[in-house]
């Protein structure tokens, strides 16, 4: 993809708007996990040591276009001004004529931080006159929150209307690893795709038909395709709604490229202290809840991945939160850390999951920032926070 970046630009004493991404997790007031944080430092770090005047914009939670104290950026401010080592000042609004005066009187290697821009109604109804409000704090946009880019709002895509956009080093990163799955994969290609929800996984599925040589379905997703064979299922989550797509789906499926569990793990039970066993797909009761992979398919699967030169995974297979139903989920994690293939993890669970069980960054390709964002660009669709951004 014909991305502009950063290495297309002279930021030296100019005005730069960055979109980050600080959505953090909080409590009490206090962030319990920076790590988003720490994934835009090398943007930053990069424009203030090419002397840019950086101004700084991002969102926290769903404020619905209303101020929500608790959802102020205050702590994130606080954050980065130890991360970084200098002064990071925090600004009351996300627009208005104090914010203007403080970028115009910016210095170089100075930041601006604004006030948390969801606050404002228009921005995730793209109005054009906040796009401009925005634009008008700055000379050039650089875009760095790739769990954003699928939004058309006025800090993702509306302010390149008034400036020029260029990709942060975090975006480009993203797109560059994701991109590289559809136009230089090396082959076998392995999906693997879980969670609970049929409707944000079926585009990836029919998407992945076409390049991939073996997909792998879990989760709540697999319930749903099994019961629509015919399977008993039990009280196991599913959707009977999407019976329909998962027959079309299979009727696709012409080489067999889909990969079910054959044997799974239920429960009458969600916790931590819950009987498990493990039983074969046909042995399946009606007061059991299928909650992970089996021993046997999590054991297949491995071995699909060890074969593997590409494997892309987005979603837990199962419960992974609680004990008994982990293993499924950290057998994959296991593989794959495991694995010299290209590693791409997409979405949000799939990540926790392998941080929780212990798993490091490095020991896989790429893990993605984005989960809305990393699935729409993996079906193919054009997002307008990237459209933006291209030569």
């Amino acid at each position: 993809m014909n991305l502009q970046t950063l290495k297309n630009i002279d930021v030296k004493g100019k005005r730069v708007l960055l979109r980050s991404e600080f959505n953090v997790p909080m409590k009490g007031g206090e962030i319990t996990d920076d790590s988003r944080i720490q994934k835009s430092l090398p943007t930053i770090q990069y424009l203030l040591s090419a002397g840019a005047k950086l101004i700084v914009c991002a969102h926290l939670g769903r404020p619905k276009g209303k101020i929500v104290e608790g959802l102020r950026l205050d702590a994130v401010a606080e954050r980065l001004t130890e991360l970084l080592e200098r002064a990071v000042t925090k600004m009351e609004t996300v627009v208005g004529p104090e914010v203007q005066e403080a970028s115009d009187n910016l210095e170089e290697g100075e930041i601006l931080l604004l006030e948390n821009v969801r606050f404002e109604e228009g921005e995730t109804k793209g109005d054009e006159s906040l796009s401009k409000q925005l634009a008008d704090l700055a000379d050039i946009y650089v875009s760095d929150a790739f769990g954003a880019v699928h939004r058309a709002h006025c800090s993702t895509a509306g302010v390149a209307k008034y400036l020029p956009a260029y990709a942060g080093l975090l975006v480009e990163k993203e797109i560059k690893a994701l991109g590289g799955i559809f136009e230089n994969s090396k082959s076998p290609v392995v999906m693997i795709v879980a969670g609970s929800k049929m409707e944000t996984k079926v585009a990836v599925i029919e998407k992945f038909l076409e390049i991939a040589d073996t997909i792998i379905i879990g989760g709540g997703i697999a319930n749903t395709f099994l019961a629509a064979q015919g399977y008993n299922v039990g009280g196991s989550l599913y959707e009977e709604s999407e019976f329909e797509r998962a027959r079309r789906i299979l009727e696709k499926d012409t080489e067999r490229k889909i990969f079910f569990p054959h044997d799974v793990v239920v429960s009458e039970e969600i916790s931590d202290d819950a009987q498990a066993y493990n039983v074969l797909l046909e042995d399946v009761k009606d007061n059991d809840k299928i909650l992970d992979m089996g021993e046997e398919s999590s054991k297949d699967i491995q071995a699909i991945i060890r074969n593997a030169k590409t494997v892309v995974w987005n979603g837990p297979v199962g419960v992974y939160e609680c004990a008994p139903f982990a293993a499924g989920t950290r057998a994959i994690a296991q593989a794959m850390s495991e694995s010299n293939a290209d590693t791409i993890v997409g979405g949000g669970d799939s990540v926790d999951a392998i941080l929780k069980f212990g798993f490091s960054e490095d020991q896989f390709t790429h893990l993605s920032t984005g989960g809305g964002a990393s699935l729409e660009f993996l079906e193919g669709k054009e997002l307008p926070g990237v459209q933006v951004l291209m030569k």
